[in-house]
């Protein structure tokens, strides 16, 4: 199980990621969707102002460690959180990723080769303005055959100091042993939440075995277990907004997820919170799993989530979610 010893002054649990040696808070700040509309995996238009006013309220709040990639928003989002972070007196970590790039007529390319990688590494430091990025990761294992050239490269770029730390996110067990056998690899970034669980076979008992500092994506499956998702919803969502075609927005599993949404409902009202802070807060049950990323786009969403990593789950509240 992780150790908890501390928490910050506002009251957030705390744990150490991994072996990094960085205490963060059990949820962080996830900038996918404030990188705004206009690529091809947007979230719809955001307003700047009120992203960087959400960001603000986290920080306000304790949550110590921000995600973000330069492909959101092509660059916008890391713009925002730049932003966000200037005249802060005390700055939160920072989290960044690498390999994505704009493909140009609305798709992305995937490029793992040394050289892309240093221009990408000099793009974010200035968007994000700051001198060294705190954990810096490969957003995805692709193309397959240039892993090790680019976990080698990692590796270089946080030799040089640009970086503190350097981790992967989408990885497989065997791509995770491929880079191991470079350089260590510090932490790890899967997708976890009720309605994705793939990793709990192979990739989350690796990591935990491995110490590797475990921080899971979308715990509340892209905004579909907030308990604020309903077809009506769904169907007035803008047309670029990529959750609007996804099929588990859709029927036939639509109904399915909304039924675990109630049960999550009911646990929430034991907890005094929200479906949503409880569906985080399960996948922070899981003993490799370190920190979870939430995404906000308004201020009012933060405090509920931010308090969803202190939330005890009882074995019946565990049976209900599972509709036992």
């Amino acid at each position: 199980m992780l150790a908890f010893t501390s928490m910050t002054t506002t009251g957030l649990r705390t744990v150490e990621l991994g072996r990094t040696g960085m205490r963060i808070t059990r949820v962080g700040m996830g900038a996918w969707a404030i990188g705004g509309a206009g690529w091809w995996h947007a979230w719809g238009a955001q307003d700047d102002e009120e992203s960087i006013a959400t960001l603000r309220r986290g920080f306000e709040l304790g949550i110590n460690w921000v995600d973000t990639a330069p492909i959101y928003g092509l660059g916008h989002s890391e713009e925002v959180v730049g932003r966000a972070l200037e005249g802060l007196t005390e700055r939160p970590y920072v989290f960044t990723k690498a390999s994505l790039l704009d493909g140009g007529d609305n798709s992305v390319r995937h490029n793992l080769k040394r050289d892309s990688l240093l221009r990408e590494i000099e793009a974010s430091l200035t968007r994000l303005r700051v001198d060294v990025i705190d954990l810096y990761q490969i957003h995805w294992p692709d193309p397959d055959e240039d892993v090790e050239e680019g976990w080698a490269t990692f590796a270089e770029i946080k030799e040089q100091g640009l970086v503190r730390h350097i981790g992967v996110s989408n990885f497989d067990v065997a791509q995770l042993r491929r880079a191991q056998a470079i350089a260590p690899v510090e932490t790890l970034q899967p997708p976890y939440s009720l309605l994705e669980r793939a990793v709990e076979d192979e990739v989350l008992p690796f990591a935990q075995s491995e110490e590797i500092g475990v921080i899971g994506y979308s715990p509340m499956a892209s905004g579909l277990l907030t308990g604020a998702m309903t077809a009506e919803r769904i169907a007035a969502m803008p047309d670029d907004d990529w959750r609007k075609h996804d099929p588990r927005f859709q029927e036939p599993q639509l109904s399915r997820h909304l039924a675990l949404v109630a049960r999550l409902q009911e646990v929430a009202e034991r907890h005094d919170t929200t479906a949503g802070a409880i569906a985080v807060a399960w996948t922070l049950q899981h003993p490799a799993v370190h920190g979870s990323i939430v995404g906000f786009r308004r201020p009012d969403q933060v405090q509920a989530l931010a308090l969803a990593g202190n939330v005890e789950l009882t074995d019946a509240d565990l049976a209900m979610i599972a509709g036992a």
